[in-house]
């Protein structure tokens, strides 16, 4: 029989006022891909972290094989026991160290040395030596915080490379990254698995899960209802009601009429920006959804944050409901002109993580809730998160739980609900699905089509083309950081997918080799500065 590289049995672990895991048992063997499935809240990030040492278990045992192939009960104290062990992990949200060059992250904790002294040359060949593997054309001497969110995540993924794990923990590794990223990421995973490794794999997309893994284990609050089975055993439909405990239905969501007003809500006139934008015009009307779509390193995100001030315009003209505009600021962009912007870095800059679900959701509308001169009305405060927590079905254990408790999915209803409190007229979403479950994603394809249908002007962001087509009215295609075309939407997948496809690849054809690098930097602070 083989011995399991990695054995979880009855794994529990509890929270203030939350059992996040109860007795949840898994078994990953060598030479395969194990799917960890579930929905938000299902316990799958925690019990990640119980087995790399980030979370000290309350109960339950874990056993790993040695290089002699025994099966020993490991205590894993910290993540640098978990290294040791053989485990490697990339974590669903961002760990990485914005100080430090891409090749110092990726050799983190175990930097060759010479001589007592840090061998530099070593460092810089190891590391590129990991991103030649997953083919990515990054300078291992590039500045961490110089990367977009997707490059980070390439860069974690390295460093579990470079640990020469024998068990490989991977939380949701496609989820901010581009289709050809993820190819690039399966076929070191398939390699891994040829090699003798043991995978785990967390995705909420079920077509990856089907198309890479072997077995499977499906979470449902905090508990295993399908522990290690054979994947080809079970059909989508029935995966899908394990982890919903019912059946879901489909995730279709049927063509909407067009917008009946012409006017633009807001427009771009030939946009040049700092972060590199050259010639970017659009226009988005009331109750339209326009997509903008493209690959990773397109610009989409730095041409969102120019729109709402966080970027410069340097050239061009920016009109809100046909008045030229120029925002300076997010407080600006949503307090003066009624622009709210869901970020995709929730972890950064879509939530504070540190500060508790009514804060969170409460920022953006202080002014409107204040008794007195700096003197929040603490009632009115409860009201309003209590209202935004039952439309958008956030769960949480109270309004004074921190945000950074909560699973990614209700992290990213939080940072929705903060720009929804504040009533804008237009709302910008970058990536709104990352790292969701299918019932809440089908939930936020219902809010976002309820908001325009009420009228608001939505710029929709999306790396999900699927998600693209089902949503947008029309669908406005970055390449490079110009827009290289525009089409309405037919919501037929086949014919559309080809036509967004040829608009990316006749630009790049005609400006040469992708590169990997991005214009613009994110910020550093935890939760974008909106009260006011």
């Amino acid at each position: 029989m083989t011995v399991p590289a990695l054995q979880a049995l009855a794994i529990s672990k509890s929270f203030p006022g939350v059992k996040a895991l109860d007795e949840v048992s898994l078994t990953l063997l060598p030479g395969s891909v194990h799917a960890l499935l579930g929905e938000n809240g299902a316990g799958k990030s925690t019990l990640i972290k119980a087995l790399t040492g980030v979370h000290r278990p309350d109960g339950g045992r874990i056993l790993v094989a040695g290089r002699d192939g025994r099966a020993v009960e490991t205590s894993l104290a910290d993540p640098a026991a978990a290294r040791d062990a053989g485990i490697g992990v990339v974590h669903q949200e961002r760990n990485v160290i914005r100080g430090f060059s891409v090749a110092e992250n990726i050799v983190l904790g175990r930097m060759p040395l010479r001589g007592g002294r840090i061998d530099w040359t070593r460092v810089h060949d190891e590391a590129a030596a990991c991103l030649a593997q997953l083919e990515v054309a990054l300078d291992p001497a590039t500045p961490i915080a110089e990367l977009s969110s997707a490059q980070m995540q390439l860069v974690e993924i390295a460093r579990a490379l470079y640990t020469e794990t024998r068990v490989l923990l991977l939380d949701e590794p496609t989820a901010s990254i581009s289709g050809a990223e993820s190819d690039r990421l399966f076929r070191v995973v398939d390699r891994l698995r040829d090699e003798g490794a043991a995978v785990l794999f967390v995705s909420h997309k079920l077509e990856e899960v089907y198309a890479h893994c072997d077995t499977v284990t499906v979470l449902r609050d905090g508990r295993s209802v399908l522990e290690s089975q054979p994947l080809a055993a079970h059909s989508h439909d029935e995966i899908v009601d394990t982890m919903v405990g019912r059946a879901l239905g489909s995730l279709t969501v049927p063509a909407r009429a067009a917008p009946r007003s012409e006017a633009p809500a807001l427009e771009l006139s030939s946009v040049t920006t700092t972060a590199g934008h050259h010639g970017v015009s659009l226009r988005v009307r009331p109750g339209e959804i326009l997509g903008l779509y493209g690959l990773v390193g397109a610009g989409r995100t730095e041409l969102a944050r120019a729109i709402v001030g966080l970027e410069r315009i340097t050239a061009g003209e920016l009109r809100v409901e046909g008045v030229p505009a120029r925002i300076r600021s997010v407080r600006q962009a949503l307090h003066r002109h009624r622009i709210g912007y869901v970020t995709e870095n929730r972890k950064e800059e879509g939530v504070f993580l540190e500060q508790s679900i009514t804060r969170n959701i409460a920022v953006t509308v202080w002014p409107e809730l204040q008794r007195g001169p700096g003197l929040i009305s603490a009632r009115r405060e409860r009201e309003l998160v209590a209202r935004f927590v039952d439309d958008l079905d956030i769960r949480i254990s109270s309004q004074a739980q921190l945000a950074g408790r909560l699973s990614g999915g209700n992290q990213q209803k939080v940072s929705l609900a903060k720009w929804l409190a504040a009533s804008p007229r237009i709302l910008i979403i970058d990536e709104p699905t990352v790292g969701i479950d299918l019932r809440t994603k089908r939930s936020f394809y219902e809010l976002i089509w309820k908001l325009a249908d009420e009228g608001m002007a939505i710029l929709l962001i999306s790396s999900d083309l699927a998600e693209m087509i089902t949503l947008a009215d029309r669908i406005a295609v970055m390449d490079r950081f110009v827009i290289t075309g525009e089409r309405e939407n037919s919501h037929e997948y086949d014919s559309m997918s080809q036509e967004i496809i040829r608009l990316i690849h006749s630009h790049s054809a005609e400006a040469g080799p992708i590169g990997e690098s991005v214009a613009g930097a994110v910020t550093e602070e935890e939760g974008i500065d909106v009260a006011g």
